[in-house]
């Protein structure tokens, strides 16, 4: 039994390896990428611990090297669905039951795992399976999930300490309990990093999950899975069921022990999912909780007063890092006319010395884009551009899937601030720019703030503080991440908790006490020490004379 209060560790952001040239990381890594290659594997449904071949497989490819095969990933059918939500229940007691230190214990040893021996097996993973080059897989799947698994459990502590207030007469306690029944987490392919985040934090809660990872990034995941089990994760506390979208939503959400879904995906998805809540909203034990980050179309504003390299600088790797493939991806820049000329030089410049190519090449800057789905979408928005009368590439354009699906970093400029590219989200490495007159810079603000329906990301630049103030005021509602003098990606988990709102989510903040908290249902308990035996007050009426 325990008889004092525990105390996590204050985290601190796991520190960025640069992968220098001799460098012993350097070398780990390049060897976990000849060894991943070499073979491949057979990736099974995991459900209660039980690994399952179901026959019914997909296959996860490099993207930059289309015909190369890494694994062949077995598919959960409905028979699969409603193993994983018995598996689920059947672990529930224990997990909820299980002292909270014990829980904790399991998720930073997975950390430090992952700051270590399974640092090189996760970045490499995908690094194929996603084509992200090796900066951008080590902030996500190592220093960002080491974040989360870190960062998670030091909040859970703040919010298990966050009592109310007692008196002499009673003692008021507040109970965090898990929700009553199990959470699905259907997760994205574009970050490792989420995909093991969403089952994870609601587990750490106490919390049972049906993990649906996306099609493109099993292979990543599933080495997720792994980690967590040689972290010591019991059995059916996170149970992993690749497969059909639909179908499984379907079998999942018509169970009346549904408690709640983490997501990160498409707008329509999340919307289509909510309806089918809310179609059967009278079979749930409880209401559900639904947490969800959606799309966006993210924008960068500047003003006159700026520093060009910076702005230039920003709008390069807000766009073009990860091929554009970031829910936070800058999509759409407001450039006013008098500084056009000087910035367009220099985006031109800079956008022809990028490097494109395979993601395991250290020198790449960016790889291929995740399908040939995916391919053929980003080129038809560049084609569309091509064709318009309203619009100009001035930078880039060139697709080629013949070895892998590659998508030259585009940028097109338009005279239209409605145009297709800059009010559609693309999810691929296009921008699209819009000039305005500098004189209507508060009707430009006024478009950047109305013309799309999303709201999760955004940037502002100025060196004038009382224009940056005005821009803040006009945009308040445009991006629950709003970054002034940057580019509006890479949110760090402690110090930029993420998420938005209007079609871009739910804004539940991944990354922060506010997130893990929907994943609680809180139970106040209150104890009298001396209860009345009385019902009368002792209050007394005045009476007349």
């Amino acid at each position: 039994m325990s008889n004092a209060y525990f105390k996590v560790k204050k985290p601190q952001n796991e520190p960025i390896l640069f992968y220098e040239i001799g460098s012993p990381e350097r070398t780990a890594l390049k060897g976990k990428l000849k060894e991943l290659k070499e073979k491949s594997i057979e990736i099974p449904v995991i459900i209660g611990g039980e690994e399952i071949y179901t026959g019914n497989t997909g296959e996860c490819v490099i993207p930059h090297n289309k015909e190369h095969k890494l694994a062949t990933y077995h598919m959960a059918g409905e028979e699969e669905v409603q193993k994983a939500i018995e598996a689920a229940a059947k672990a529930k007691k224990e997990w909820a039951e299980m002292p909270w230190q014990h829980r904790a214990s399991i998720f930073l040893k997975a950390a430090e795992l992952l700051a270590g021996p399974w640092r090189a097996t996760l970045n490499a993973a995908t690094m194929l399976g996603q084509s992200k080059t090796v900066y951008q897989a080590e902030i996500d799947s190592a220093c960002e999930l080491i974040d989360f698994l870190r960062f998670n459990t030091y909040f859970m502590t703040e919010i298990y300490n966050d009592q109310p207030i007692s008196t002499n007469e009673s003692w008021n306690r507040l109970e965090y309990r898990p929700l009553e029944g199990f959470v699905f987490a259907v997760t994205p392919f574009n970050f490792t990093a989420i995909g093991g985040n969403l089952p994870i934090a609601p587990a750490l809660m106490g919390n049972t999950v049906v993990w649906k990872p996306s099609g493109t990034a099993v292979y990543s995941n599933y080495f997720v899975m792994k980690l967590l089990k040689e972290a010591g994760l019991p059995d059916g506390v996170i149970n992993f069921i690749p497969g059909s979208g639909s179908m499984i939503g379907n079998e999942v959400f018509k169970n009346e022990d549904f408690a709640g879904v983490h997501f990160t995906g498409s707008t329509a998805v999340f919307n289509t999912m909510w309806k089918t809540i809310g179609e059967n909203i009278d079979r749930y034990k409880t209401y559900p909780k639904i947490v969800g980050e959606t799309g966006g179309k993210d924008f960068i504003f500047a003003h006159k007063n700026v520093k060009i390299n910076q702005l230039a600088t920003a709008m390069i790797r807000g766009a073009f890092e990860y091929q554009g493939q970031k829910c936070s991806a800058a999509s759409r820049v407001y450039i006013p006319k008098s500084i056009w000329s000087d910035l367009k030089d220099k985006l031109i410049q800079e956008v022809a010395t990028i490097k494109m190519g395979n993601a395991e090449d250290f020198d790449s800057f960016m790889a291929a884009v995740i399908d040939q789905k995916a391919f053929d979408r980003v080129k038809g928005y560049i084609e569309y551009a091509k064709d318009a009368d309203d619009a100009d590439i001035i930078a880039g354009g060139g697709c080629d899937d013949s070895v892998g699906y590659f998508v030259e970093p585009t940028i097109i400029l338009t005279t239209n601030p409605h145009f297709k590219t800059i009010k559609e989200e693309i999810f691929g490495p296009v921008l699209t720019v819009y000039l305005y007159d500098d004189e209507d810079f508060e009707e430009a603000l006024k478009i950047c703030n109305e013309s799309t329906p999303y709201g999760l990301t955004g940037s502002i630049f100025s060196q004038d503080r009382s224009v940056l103030i005005k821009m803040e005021k006009a945009l308040g509602q445009a991006a629950g991440n709003f970054y002034i003098n940057d580019k509006p990606t890479g949110a760090v988990v402690g110090q930029q908790p993420f998420g938005g709102a209007r079609a871009s989510g739910t804004n539940d903040k991944a990354g922060s006490k506010l997130n893990l908290l929907r994943w609680t249902s809180p139970r106040v308990i209150k104890e009298t020490f001396c209860a009345p035996e009385d019902y009368r007050y002792s209050f007394k009426e005045e009476t007349c004379d």
